[in-house]
């Protein structure tokens, strides 16, 4: 097959891919799909989930956050993309969701306690559920009622774990289990029906005064009797639990048909005992290694892992059962129960001498209705049990954070960023600047496709990835374009430069694109939060950006290359770059002047983090929730606008309940950071004032952005530079990471300490946006190295600092213009973005300026001194000059480098004659690897 024909296919399959995403995204086709927005960008439900507490205790703040952040993981498991999760007041939760379906069902999973226990069935059960034989065969109660009944002797004589509220006549559970008997009153159901404990004393003395009364009286008691339904209140003994069964489970102890009620049983119950009952509990289980599958035989089923220690208690219960059921002559029972219900109860076969020494490691829970279940219970054992349990006081409707406003300004920017570097690509490489605009578009819509088929959502921390990826993409053309420019300069014609452009660049783009893919994708498997969808933009961004480079743009060059106008270097725009001879400077000759700029920068920063710190957000640090009504729909443009007019810009606005009209809400929730009495005072007479505010709740509120999601980043962080160290060792060599990752730190450290200098305010934004810089500070370092790699074998009797210099020169006006194509789309954000957008834009801006500048002026330098710590290095640098950028010496080694190769030296400018150098060393070993594959294989004999 020829290349065009090659290239033809190639593209008519990317352009096939192009027209699928735009019918998919037609709003009127069959298919169509838009994207799911995130929280701030289009809204969703807010729940308010508060904390009961167990009997006798108080909330503790301690177990709050624990909570907190189990719900957190909770609903990113369930797939609700960078959530907001707070405290509110001292026993409440707020948790806002975007893109949830099923409300209800999500705010029951999120609030679950997930109190997952083992019994020894035969041996745990008691009272009634205990048959008097001496197998102990389980009996079933078909209520609470007759299964507590007989138990209330006992309840007076030691007293009562859990109490019930039972309707005498239907048997029925009316409320319970409550820990104490206020707390069983207290219920809606008991207060729906008018029940107090007076109430019921009062009738059941009423009852016995009737006793003695006339048989009128008497007749009058039984009539009332059968008209109102009769109630009473039994208790728990303790150290027992009341566990039921019921049609949900495959099978149910006592039961011998297919149960279709739900029967109730009564166990021993003792957790405060090491041993138990329950002898295992959800604690003793591996979390990572507990998860939903489907058995072939068994159907849905969730496999469970145990621990060590829970290793060593299951063997002990079921060894136990074994010999039990040995010298009973009859198989015996662990059930396994889930929130006081038996899912599965399976049996220990007394004949299989296989389990004499019981079962360790392993377990899996059957009897589940569908995978849907067991994926809920295994995301429910995998978060572990929530300290307390949570009732649900309210679930309402928010709208977006940004508003509709913002997210048009942040559309217009990205457009005008897109547009602003399109027009700097032409400008800057003509005809190959066309292509390289074709392949951005067939980026942009690759991408939405991605973004559709994967189901992300969208959010502020993705925008970031998504503003990163798009100067990713530019750059690798960018990269490939520089180098078809160099190949031309070398002598070659348009139609070969590109073809050595792509070879030669494909490895470069393949290592930058590596690294930044293995930060994006540990970001995403170990963060939590913005931080994930950051991660995930990312690397679906990286992914297609490679795709396009490589083969989009090549296979369109490739199919123009039979005319014979290609071959004009001006119009394509593989014409000399001689207008840049001002960047070739002496890099390494001035590398203590970079050092000291760097060092004085990151000292000023490292000291303002420590005097002045961080102005944290209430992201951060929490603040004051203040929600009002107005009694006419106000636009939420008006008051986020009335807020940062009183000097409240950072606040966040959301309306509540339904929406009227553009936008507009009659109640509202401002939260902004800690008001002290005074400013709330004011601030609520500025709200009247400005949109009439009325009936003001203020209540204060923990961060969203807990301590939970700062250490998962950091792990991320930390996690993903060893393997980024492990690949550049690999790839390169172990002394070129180092240097990555000090480029690295310094940028974060400038980055962070600009903030602290003008006391900007710290948010989920600023995180990505130092996410950002990680990325982008990878990326640029890595073409640079690249680039030292190439050169080190080309430029044997070079030293090390005048390798670095060529190559700085090589790749400098790349840096430039990938900075400057990746700040286009940020200026415009940062001038069109919006109040609610500036800051995050400013954040981006200055960690791309200083990713570009540490990228030159530090990690190549750093690379430079220590290679040159190298003994061939050493040598080398005491035996020739370094070739600096005002041609000092250089003249002495490219004569050198030509007496060598037995030429003259030619009469060229110091650039060109350090360029002429590296090209006409790679074309002599291009003649060599030319000469041995003409050789005849085999010996002469």
């Amino acid at each position: 097959m020829s290349d065009r024909r090659k290239y033809l296919i190639l593209l008519l399959v990317i352009f096939a891919a192009v027209a699928g995403v735009v019918y998919m995204a037609f709003p009127s086709s069959p298919g169509h799909k838009s994207a799911k927005q995130g929280l701030d960008l289009q809204g969703g439900l807010e729940v308010v989930l508060k904390a009961i507490p167990p009997k006798g205790q108080k909330i503790d703040s301690g177990r709050m956050s624990i909570a907190q952040n189990i719900m957190r993981n909770r609903v990113d498991k369930l797939g609700v993309s960078e959530p907001e999760v707070r405290r509110q007041g001292a026993n409440q939760i707020v948790i806002q969701l975007a893109g949830v379906h099923d409300p209800r069902a999500a705010a029951a999973l999120i609030g679950k306690t997930a109190q997952l226990e083992f019994y020894d069935l035969e041996a745990d059960l008691t009272g009634p559920s205990k048959s008097v034989s001496l197998s102990g065969q389980p009996v079933a109660n078909p209520n609470v009622y007759s299964l507590l009944a007989g138990q209330q002797a006992l309840v007076k004589q030691k007293g009562a774990g859990e109490w019930y509220l039972l309707d005498k006549s239907s048997k029925k559970v009316i409320a319970g289990p409550a820990t104490t008997r206020e707390a069983l009153f207290a219920t809606k159901a008991a207060k729906k029906l008018k029940l107090t404990q007076r109430s019921l004393q009062g009738a059941s003395s009423s009852s016995r005064s009737l006793q003695a009364s006339t048989p009128k009286a008497k007749a009058n008691a039984k009539a009332n009797a059968k008209a109102k339904p009769s109630y009473v209140v039994f208790g728990v003994p303790k150290k027992t639990a009341v566990i039921s069964c019921g049609s949900d489970a495959v099978a149910c102890p006592g039961v011998n048909a297919t149960p279709t009620n739900r029967t109730w049983y009564l166990f021993k119950y003792d957790p405060d005992n090491p041993s138990g009952p329950p002898e295992v509990t959800g604690k003793d289980l591996k979390l990572a290694g507990t998860r939903a599958d489907l058995d072939p035989s068994r159907g849905p089923v969730v496999l469970m892992e145990f621990n060590g220690k829970g290793s060593k208690k299951f063997q002990t219960i079921t060894s136990g059962l074994y010999r039990r059921g040995n010298l009973l002559g009859a198989p015996q029972h662990f059930a396994i129960v889930l929130d006081r219900q038996i899912k599965s109860f399976p049996q220990i076969d007394p004949n299989d001498s296989s389990l004499s020494n019981g079962i360790s490691g392993n377990a899996q829970i059957t009897g589940l209705s569908s995978f849907s279940e067991a994926k809920n219970l295994a995301l429910v054992l995998q978060t572990g049990s929530l300290p307390y349990q949570f009732t649900t006081l309210e679930s309402t409707n928010v709208s977006a954070t940004l508003g509709k406003d913002s997210l048009a300004q942040a559309k217009r920017a990205a457009i005008g960023g897109l547009i602003a570097v399109a027009i700097f690509l032409l400008l800057l490489y003509r005809f190959m600047g066309v292509v390289a605009v074709l392949g951005l578009g067939i980026y942009v819509v690759l991408l939405y496709g991605a973004i559709l088929l994967l189901n992300v959502t969208l959010t502020l921390p993705g925008f970031a990835g998504l503003i990163l990826t798009i100067g990713v993409a530019a750059d690798a053309n960018v990269v490939v374009f520089e180098r078809i420019k160099e190949e031309v300069r070398s002598g070659k014609s348009v139609r070969a430069a590109i073809g050595a452009g792509y070879a030669k660049g494909f490895h470069t783009i393949l290592d930058a694109n590596a690294v930044t893919a293995i930060t994006a994708m540990v970001l995403f498997a170990v963060a939590t939060a913005g931080v994930k969808g950051f991660a995930l933009m990312l690397l679906i961004g990286t992914v297609i950006s490679l795709l396009t480079a490589v083969a989009a743009t090549r296979a369109m060059l490739g199919l123009l290359a039979g005319f014979r106008w290609f071959d004009n270097p001006t119009f394509m725009g593989a014409h000399g770059n001689q207008g840049m001879k001002f960047l070739h400077i002496d890099f390494m000759g001035k590398r203590r002047l970079w050092f000291a700029i760097s060092g004085a920068i990151v000292l000023i920063s490292v000291v303002s983090l420590g005097v002045k710190g961080l102005n944290l957000g209430i992201d951060f640090k929490g603040g004051t929730q203040i929600s009002f009504q107005t009694s006419t729909p106000q636009p939420i443009s008006k008051v986020r606008q009335q807020m940062s007019d009183i000097g409240h810009g950072d606040a966040v606005v959301q309306g509540r309940g339904a929406q009227t009209g553009a936008e507009s809400f009659a109640s509202y929730q401002i939260r902004t950071k800690t008001l002290n009495q005074v400013e709330q005072t004011g601030l609520q007479r500025d709200l009247d004032s400005a949109v009439g505010a009325k009936a003001f709740g203020i209540k204060s509120v923990s961060s969203s952005f807990g301590r939970q999601i700062a250490k998962d980043a950091i792990l991320a962080i930390l996690f993903s530079l060893f393997l980024v160290v492990l690949y550049i060792a690999i790839r390169f060599d172990l002394k070129f990471a180092v240097p990555v990752i000090i480029a690295m730190v310094h940028d974060v450290l400038i980055t962070v300490g600009v903030y602290s200098i003008t006391g900007r305010e710290v948010s989920t934004a600023t995180v990505a946006a130092v996410l950002t810089v990680l990325g982008y500070s990878i990326y640029d370092t890595i073409i640079i190295f690249d680039r030292i790699r190439e050169n080190i074998p080309l430029m044997r009797r070079a030293p090390m600092a005048t390798i670095a210099n060529v190559s700085l020169w090589e790749t400098v006006r790349r840096s430039l213009a990938t900075t400057f194509i990746t700040t286009l789309p940020i200026i415009s954000l940062l001038l069109f973005g919006g109040a609610t957008l500036k800051d995050f834009a400013f954040a981006l801006l200055i960690g791309v300026v200083s990713g570009a500048y540490s990228s030159i002026f530090v990690a190549a330098p750093l690379l430079a001194m220590w290679k040159e710590r190298e003994p061939e290095f050493a040598r080398r640098r005491l035996e020739q000059p370094v070739i600096a950028g005002d041609g000092a010496g250089e003249a002495a080694l490219i004569a050198a480098e030509h007496a060598a190769a037995a030429e003259p030296a030619p009469t060229l400018s110091p650039v060109a004659a350090a360029e002429r150098a590296v090209a006409g060393t790679e074309a002599k070993r291009e003649r060599r690897r030319e000469r041995r594959r003409s050789r005849p294989h085999g010996r002469a004999r």
